[in-house]
């Protein structure tokens, strides 16, 4: 039987005791839950990062913007994305877009949130997504734009893992968009 080494020992209570009284710089950052007919997913925004990008979901976080939206872009081993289209994928008016906050540092791993956006850099609106990988495609290097990273799951990654298998097809023209509706009941802030 092998013997602990007390000084690994020492190093991981006094490691375990410095995180019970100091305060993660993100833990003041807004934590939401967003409630789908999988489960729910909770997710912490970093608005010392994405600034703008946080106030604006926020803004729609609390007009219920996303409120019986879908996730409707669902690829394995990619990411999950919601925000733009109800079950019967109809779109709903949107305040604009913003400003490519990709320079940030914040990197396109599994369980991050980011902003979904067309080819132009600064067209990120409503709709994000969840990396269900590390994608550093999606990252900013060098010219390329990259996609806003803001946020991160911190409660219900079993819940994305669970739609990202979803079966799939063609709807309205789209790829990738669930056979079922993967729901948004609500998304709040849990605060």
């Amino acid at each position: 039987m092998s013997r602990i080494n007390p000084l690994i020992v020492s190093i991981l209570i006094s490691g375990l005791l410095a995180g019970l009284f100091t305060q993660p710089s993100w833990a003041s950052d807004p934590l939401l839950v967003i409630k789908t007919n999988y489960g729910d997913i909770w997710i912490q925004l970093d608005s010392e990062k994405a600034p703008i990008t946080v106030e604006h979901f926020l803004s729609y976080v609390d007009d219920k913007f996303y409120d019986g939206l879908i996730f409707h872009r669902v690829v394995p081993g990619f990411v999950i994305q919601a925000g733009g289209y109800t079950a019967q994928m109809d779109t709903r008016e949107t305040t604009g877009m913003i400003k490519n906050e990709a320079s940030n540092g914040l990197k396109n791993l599994t369980g991050t949130l980011a902003m979904a956006r067309t080819d132009e850099p600064d067209s990120a609106d409503a709709q994000f997504y969840i990396n269900t990988a590390d994608n550093p495609s999606l990252d900013k290097a060098g010219s390329k734009a990259g996609y806003t990273v803001f946020g991160r799951v911190v409660n219900g990654m079993s819940v994305v893992g669970e739609i990202e298998l979803v079966d799939t097809g063609i709807k309205n023209g789209m790829a990738a968009v669930p056979l079922e509706p993967v729901i948004i009941y609500s998304l709040r802030r849990a605060d």
